[in-house]
């Protein structure tokens, strides 16, 4: 019980901290977070362009009951291992099928906690997508919660740099997709699932994001329907 109490304790102050720092540094826009449920297992999963996209995760999500991954090539550094403990956070090997790591994300997603993934593995060189990695998309369809797709815009590591040195605040706009579910995984054909899953999820991404980051799945066909999905029920409420 003291565990989780001085977990909680420690998250709210680290949120309050991050909370305080971007609001000097940062503008942010945030649009539909209430689609983020305030109870039961659910994965957010959005793009990744820049290390001050953690940081914004911790503030979205107010949640207590939030799952917290840290790469595995942090593990050298003392102060990261302090923070690991303290957040009773995960160690996860971006490069490599980490099953330990994704074992204990489905056991707490199955208990009722959320979790935040960028499907991508790592921040993007280009700030358009990159082909997203088939764990995000093994966690939701074996444990069944909804998938929460989000886009961030603003957050690029070049740019926050830029305007930092200059003194100007960023300018970062999250939107939140509606949510949505993927089949249990079948028996046969498990890699061709997992692949049409992971493109289903990192097209829900891209069609919340401008064009010039959607990157590689900027003419996937799933994209296009879910944008053509999008104008036609804009029509209909401008029509009603």
């Amino acid at each position: 019980m003291g565990r989780v109490y001085n977990f909680a304790m420690f998250l709210k102050i680290l949120r309050l901290v991050s909370r305080f720092i971007l609001r000097i540094i940062a503008r942010i826009e945030v649009q539909n977070l209430d689609r983020i449920p305030a109870s039961g297992g659910c994965l957010a999963v959005s793009n990744h362009l820049g290390r001050l996209d953690a940081m914004l995760a911790v503030v979205l999500a107010t949640r207590d009951d939030v799952i917290l991954m840290i790469a595995e090539k942090y593990r050298a550094y003392r102060f990261w291992r302090w923070m690991v403990r303290r957040l009773d956070a995960l160690w996860l090997d971006r490069h490599n099928p980490d099953f330990r790591a994704l074992r204990e994300v489905q056991r707490r997603l199955k208990a009722g906690q959320i979790a935040a993934v960028a499907p991508e593995g790592t921040r993007s060189p280009t700030v358009q997508m990159q082909p997203g990695k088939p764990g995000a998309a093994y966690l939701a369809a074996k444990t069944g919660v909804p998938i929460i797709p989000m886009s961030i815009v603003g957050t690029e590591d070049k740019e926050v740099v830029r305007r930092l040195r200059r003194f100007r605040r960023l300018d970062i706009t999250i939107r939140v997709g509606e949510p949505f579910t993927l089949p249990m995984i079948p028996r046969q054909n498990r890699d061709e699932f997992l692949q049409q899953s992971t493109d289903e999820m990192m097209c829900h991404i891209a069609a919340l994001l401008p064009p010039k980051y959607r990157g590689v799945y900027a003419e996937h066909p799933r994209l296009q329907e879910l944008l053509d999905a999008k104008t036609d029920l804009l029509e209909k409420e401008i029509g009603d």
